[in-house]
């Protein structure tokens, strides 16, 4: 082997290790994205018909969503909205 070999080598790695920095952050990037803009869904810092997002399967506490960006009041609501199911029996 000689030196122009291993040279070559360190940058294929190099170059190997730097696509899977670029794809992680374009990956991380995506995820960001994956939420919907508070506008599309309508929503709202009040409850509707007694629908709130504290009630919601998607509601992260204390003030966040799975599916919608952006900070989420307990008490708001959106077209999104799906109730959690009753855990009773």
């Amino acid at each position: 082997m000689t030196k122009y070999d291993n040279d070559a080598t360190r940058r294929q790695v190099l170059r190997a290790g730097l696509a899977v920095v670029g794809g992680a952050v374009a990956v991380s990037a995506a995820q960001a994205q994956d939420k919907i803009d508070p506008k599309m869904v309508q929503y709202q810092d009040s409850p509707k018909d007694g629908n709130k997002c504290s009630t919601c399967v998607n509601f992260e506490a204390p003030s966040s969503c799975k599916i919608v960006a952006g900070k989420i009041s307990p008490n708001g609501w959106c077209i999104a909205y799906a109730p959690m199911e009753d855990k009773k029996g």
